[in-house]
């Protein structure tokens, strides 16, 4: 996997556990750092597994 295709999906992760935790009504609670995020609360990991395999396919 090249730099490129790396940040973009790191950057959907980021993007979808922190949509995540804006409807989560404070369930979720979602801190990144520049190599590492706290994640505290669940997670709907078929969502997330969504949008990493639309980041991989070129999709939004």
């Amino acid at each position: 996997m090249s730099a490129d295709a790396g940040d973009t999906v790191r950057q959907s992760i980021l993007d979808e556990l922190q949509r995540q935790a804006g409807n989560s009504e404070g369930a979720l609670r979602v801190q990144p750092g520049s190599d590492r995020v706290e994640i505290n609360g669940p997670v709907d990991l078929d969502d997330l597994v969504m949008v990493v395999m639309g980041s991989l396919a070129g999709g939004p």
